[in-house]
Order: C-alpha cells, then sequence, then structure tokens
C-alpha cells in the first residue's frame, strides 16, 4: 500500500517519492533501526539507502532558500531536504550552526564536521520532509559543481588514503611534552626555591606547557586522535579543562561557528569584536567541576611555594605570556585574509578564501601546532594534524585547477600581516571618524 504524505510547513511541492518506512525512535529521540531493511555501505555513503521507502515531497532551491531563519530551518544533503528547526537546541555543536547553512546545501560541511557519520545520520532520519525535484542541481545554482565535484572526490581518495587515521603515538608523546613541562616547572621548586629567577625560569616553562595544549584540546576538540566521538570528547574535557582551566562549552560554542563560516561577518564569532565574553547558557555543572580541577591541581602542586595569592599571580602570568603566542598563531592564518558578508561559496572556496598557510619546517609544526596547515585544517577539521602535509600538494592542485590561490608565506611575515591588516583596518576607521 503506498502511504502519501504532505509536509506541514508552508512550502510548495514540485512532487512526489519516496520516504523511508520502519523506523523507531528511542526514547531520548535518538532514532533506531528496527532491523527489517537492510542498507549497503555504498548506499548509506551516497545518502541512497534510504529503503523501504513511503511518498516524500520535492523541492526547488527556490523553495529550499526561503527556509533560513532561526525558526525556520531547512537544509540539504545529498540532495535529501530535512527540517532542523526542532532539533537546533539540542545539535551538540551548537544551534547557531545549523542556522549558518540555513536554506543551503550543507552536504560537505555536514561530512567535514562529523566523525562517526553513520551515527549522524540516524539524528537526521526524523528531520527528513523530502529531497531535491530531479531537475534540480545538487547545489545551488550560483556554485560551480564540478568543483564541488572534484573537492567530494578528492575527500573520497583521502578516506582510502588512510589520512583521517590518528598515529597514537605522535599524539602520546605531544601529552607527555606536556606532563614533562609541568613536572619540570614542579622540581625546580623543590630543588632550588622560589626566587626571582626560578620563577621566571618556571613561568616559561608553564607557559610553553600550556601553548601545546591549547594545541592537543585542538585536536581532541576537532576529534582526530581517536576512533570514537566519546574518547575525544573525554580527552577534551581533560586536556581544556583540566590542563588549561577552561570551559569546553564555551570552545565549542564559538569554534564550531567559525570553522562553518570562517572571516564571514556575523557568523564568525571570531572576527566580532562585540563583548569580551561570550556567554550562552548556564554551563553544566560537571564542566565547571572540571574547569575547577585545574585550579585546584595549581594550588595544590605551586600553593607550598607561593601562598594563595602567589600562586593566582603565577597562573595569570602564564596566561599572559600565553595569550600573544597564541593570538599570532591563530590570528596570522584569517585576519589577512578577506572578511565578507554571506556570499553562499562552495565548501572549498568558502575555506581557502579565509585561510592561509605558513611554510612548513620542523619549528613550525611545533610552534603553531600544525595550524601553520590552516587550509587543509579547515577543509578537514577531523584529519589528524601529522598528516596535513601529505595531503597538502592535493590540495593545491586541486585549487589550482580551479582557480583558487592558495596561499603559503614565510611565518614572519605571517606575523607582520597581522599589524598590517589591523593597521589598515584601523585606518578606515579613522577616516570614517574624520568624515563624520
Amino acid at each position: 500500500m503506498k502511504i502519501e504524505e504532505k509536509h506541514a510547513g508552508s512550502g510548495s511541492l514540485v512532487g512526489k517519492t519516496q520516504l523511508p518506512l520502519g523506523e523507531k525512535h528511542q526514547a531520548n529521540d535518538k532514532p533506531e533501526a528496527n532491523g527489517k531493511a537492510q542498507v549497503s555501505p555504498k548506499q548509506e555513503a551516497d545518502g541512497n539507502g534510504d529503503t523501504p521507502r513511503k511518498s516524500l515531497n520535492l523541492y526547488s532551491w527556490q523553495e529550499i532558500q526561503r527556509h533560513n531563519q532561526e525558526t525556520d530551518q531547512w537544509l540539504v544533503i545529498n540532495r535529501k531536504v530535512y527540517d532542523v528547526t526542532s532539533w537546533a537546541d539540542r545539535h551538540p555543536g551548537g544551534r547557531r550552526v545549523l542556522n549558518h547553512y540555513a536554506g543551503e546545501d550543507a552536504t560537505d560541511v555536514f561530512r567535514a564536521m562529523h566523525l562517526e557519520i553513520d551515527i549522524a545520520r540516524l539524528y537526521l532520519k526524523p528531520l527528513l520532509i523530502g529531497e531535491l525535484a530531479p531537475g534540480e542541481p545538487s547545489q545551488e545554482r550560483n556554485k560551480n559543481a564540478q568543483l564541488v565535484e572534484d573537492f567530494q572526490e578528492l575527500r573520497r581518495t583521502l578516506e582510502a588514503m588512510n589520512m583521517f587515521s590518528a598515529n597514537l603515538g605522535f599524539f602520546s608523546l605531544h601529552l607527555i611534552q606536556i606532563l614533562i613541562l609541568e613536572a619540570l616547572a614542579w622540581l625546580m621548586l623543590w630543588h632550588f626555591g622560589n626566587g626571582w629567577p626560578i620563577t621566571i625560569c618556571i613561568s616559561f616553562l608553564l607557559t610553553i606547557s600550556q601553548a601545546q595544549s591549547s594545541f592537543l584540546q585542538h585536536d581532541t576538540g576537532h576529534l582526530s586522535i581517536f576512533k570514537k566521538s566519546k574518547w575525544n570528547h573525554l580527552m577534551h574535557r581533560f586536556v581544556m579543562c583540566h590542563l588549561k582551566g577552561l570551559s569546553v562549552k564555551w570552545w565549542n560554542h564559538r569554534h564550531f561557528q567559525h570553522h562553518t563560516k570562517p572571516n564571514i561577518y556575523p557568523k564568525d564569532p571570531d572576527i566580532d569584536v562585540g563583548p569580551l565574553f561570550l556567554v550562552g547558557d548556564l554551563q553544566p555543572i560537571k564542566d565547571i567541576v572540571w574547569v575547577s580541577s585545574f585550579y585546584i591541581r595549581y594550588f595544590i602542586t605551586f600553593g607550598p611555594f607561593y601562598g594563595i595569592f602567589g600562586t593566582v599571580l603565577l597562573i595569570y602570568l602564564v596566561k599572559f605570556l600565553e595569550s600573544p603566542w597564541i593570538a599570532c598563531v591563530t590570528q596570522m592564518s584569517h585576519i589577512p585574509m578577506k572578511m565578507s558578508r554571506e556570499e553562499n561559496r562552495d565548501w572549498l572556496s568558502t575555506q581557502v578564501l579565509a585561510t592561509c598557510n605558513v611554510e612548513q619546517s620542523f619549528f613550525n609544526d611545533w610552534f603553531t601546532g600544525h595550524l601553520n596547515f590552516q587550509i587543509e585544517h579547515h577543509l578537514f577539521p577531523t584529519m589528524p594534524r601529522h598528516n596535513y602535509q601529505k595531503v597538502a600538494p592535493l590540495v593545491r592542485s586541486l585549487c589550482a585547477k580551479h582557480g583558487l590561490q592558495y596561499v603559503n608565506k614565510p611565518i614572519l611575515k605571517a606575523f607582520g600581516d597581522i599589524v598590517r591588516s589591523l593597521k589598515k583596518s584601523a585606518a578606515l576607521w579613522m577616516d570614517a571618524y574624520y568624515e563624520t
């Protein structure tokens, strides 16, 4: 028996096809297959594994693009249309990430940001409302279909090359480096006392430890170490909260928006210099506990040498020294690049136009946490960073094929470009000020 369904939204329909049947939901809203339909891996990868099916609405891009508001959000992934309005507040990456792609094709960003793609698709199934009509292109008409296909082919090639598999030895050594630096700081205090020369020395040791912890938390936050998301999340809490004393919720809220729409105002919070601190919902208690463990550890470790007040000063001295390091590393690849309002470009163009690389060397890799390969990182956020150098030639070749400028510069020039870009922005503000 054929069952027909009309979506409750205001959208006009272009036609009908079919939608999956035989799906039930758990109490926590996670969809669960009932085991009656078998889907091949290729079907699932292509987004065509929805069998058996019932009648499904067909939509044009003109209709989909009208659903781009916070209270009405539709996405297209592998030609399937999803109404994510009710799901947005529960989205682990934050509701704003979904809103940034409302009314657009989100196929590449969906694949780029999710590690366990099959689990992510389970959450999508109950949100499926239709698909693109047969005459509609797979992405908006302003996008270069050949470029999109070439990029997707590149990703499939890199997956076949195991470029998304991490070397756990690499990341273990990185963590050991951090722990050794902290242990060395304590041993120096224990052996030599807390005089000014020793305090200055351990401050630099702890600054290096904190900066390298920033890079490691960045790896875990992007799910690029372990094959299971839950282990990455746990490690992220340990590094970000316990080793650095910062909130993973705060980082997730801002950083995922930055990755989906880099240098696009007002969607990228990294270029929105509004309030000093951006806070959303109340942080969960467990996050506060994790962050508190950082301060408890510091007071236990350094309190006997400096007392409470002295330990607080040490913490903020280390943060003060670390800040320019991290600011230069994170901003050298973005501030000098194109900034604009939403232009609805394809994934490859969006990332390449807003990012640049810094020349590779052992020191540059270490000093930047491999964020000198910012282009590759933005295109493939879940890729382990030790593989960026291997895929860079392929990315450069693809950019050359489609006329996209692949910017790669010396590290000192990259740091200088930050100052030059800020100076240019200041000049524009001064001109606007005097004109008024």
